[in-house]
């Protein structure tokens, strides 16, 4: 199977998990905030570096705006998707109060936003645990710096409304992609965090029953038209396992029945099972893209140093799914470096295996990327 590129009939979507580039991965950028931390056993964040340079070896500080994205940034190019997406699961700020109640905390100075546009992404979901990790101050200091750059927000905003709102982006042709994002506790979401009419915060989503489902496609798709393709970006579940519950399966399921055409899923540190349901995409977790968990020790057995991005092609006519690539990755010195041929198959066994009650096939390309096998 190929890639189907006609811009007249299909649309292609990246779709990149938790992109954490605060913490250690600021302080290795050209403008690092206050190294300070308030956990339990690290309390400056120039730590995590250290870890990294302990097990793959040191990284000339600072590092361009580029290197995180490493050898992704290419390849994202040379594929040219019409629109990309990302879960940015950090505070954009140098400001702002430590939020109480947390153990983690993620900023990163909004002097070291060229990271994020050199990327060249399109819009970001901020409904996650970490977006108000410094209070609303940082909350709103990360809206302004992503407003002053040029990219798109959604699923946190100055009251409900706002929240809510699905970023609209402009894509070829007269479709549009409508981009919503919410957070549920499951993923570590405060409830406290709920944006209302008169309080900052981040569209929650507060359980998985059917009302909430239907609400919640609803809202994404009110503002849908002939030609858009609608995205629903989720942090929800836990950082580690496989497992879905019978809950959360039915709960996408019910967004697509609702008209959602894509299902955008994170919060676990690695890839989770996927599913075409009605031909349509879920993507139950997308896993990490960026972050400064190089040398943390604990969770070994799920390789979460791999990671995906996930290239989406659908028919801008009924959101069906028309292929689904995949970019194998791996995080060395906190920058994306091609898999190994090993380390490729593994994923792909990985994948098929935890996404074997949905059928899912998982193909290797010639190229050493990895397919979904539309049926």
């Amino acid at each position: 199977m190929t890639a189907v590129t006609d811009h007249g009939n299909v649309l292609t979507l990246l779709l990149c998990g938790d992109v954490m580039t605060g913490r250690g991965v600021d302080q290795i950028l050209p403008h690092p905030v206050d190294p300070r931390l308030r956990e339990e056993y690290v309390d400056d964040a120039r730590t995590y570096v250290d870890l990294a340079e302990k097990l793959n070896g040191p990284i000339a500080r600072p590092v361009d705006y580029s290197w995180p994205w490493g050898d992704a940034l290419p390849m994202m190019e040379e594929l040219a998707p019409d629109v990309r997406l990302i879960n940015l699961e950090t505070s954009i700020t140098s400001d702002g109060d430590f939020a109480p109640g947390k153990t983690v905390h993620y900023r990163m100075s909004p002097d070291n936003i060229g990271c994020l546009t050199v990327a060249r992404l399109d819009a970001c979901g901020l409904a996650n645990n970490h977006v108000l990790d410094f209070g609303p101050r940082g909350l709103d200091d990360t809206l302004d710096a992503l407003a002053r750059a040029g990219l798109h927000a959604a699923g946190a905003g100055r009251d409900a409304d706002a929240a809510a709102r699905p970023a609209i982006l402009s894509v070829p042709g007269d479709g549009r992609v409508l981009f919503s994002s919410g957070g549920m506790e499951s993923s570590g979401v405060p409830r406290r965090w709920a944006a209302t009419t008169d309080r900052a915060g981040v569209s929650f989503v507060p359980d998985l029953s059917n009302r909430v489902a239907a609400a919640t496609a609803a809202r994404a798709c009110e503002l849908k038209r002939p030609g858009d393709i609608v995205v629903v970006s989720l942090h929800w579940g836990s950082n580690w396992g496989y497992r879905l519950s019978a809950a959360q399966v039915r709960f996408a399921r019910r967004l697509i029945d609702g008209g959602v055409d894509i299902v955008f899923g994170h919060s676990s540190h690695h890839p989770r099972p996927l599913e075409v349901y009605r031909r349509k995409l879920i993507l139950y977790g997308c896993g990490d893209v960026i972050n400064d968990y190089e040398g943390i020790r604990g969770h070994e057995a799920y390789r979460d140093d791999l990671r995906l991005l996930y290239l989406a092609s659908v028919d801008v006519g009924s959101g069906h799914l028309t292929f689904l690539r995949m970019l194998p990755m791996q995080a060395r010195n906190m920058r994306l470096r091609h898999a190994s041929t090993t380390d490729v198959d593994w994923l792909r066994s990985a994948l098929e295996h935890t996404s074997r009650q949905f059928t899912t096939r998982v193909d290797r390309e010639a190229g050493g990327t990895l397919a979904l096998h539309v049926t």
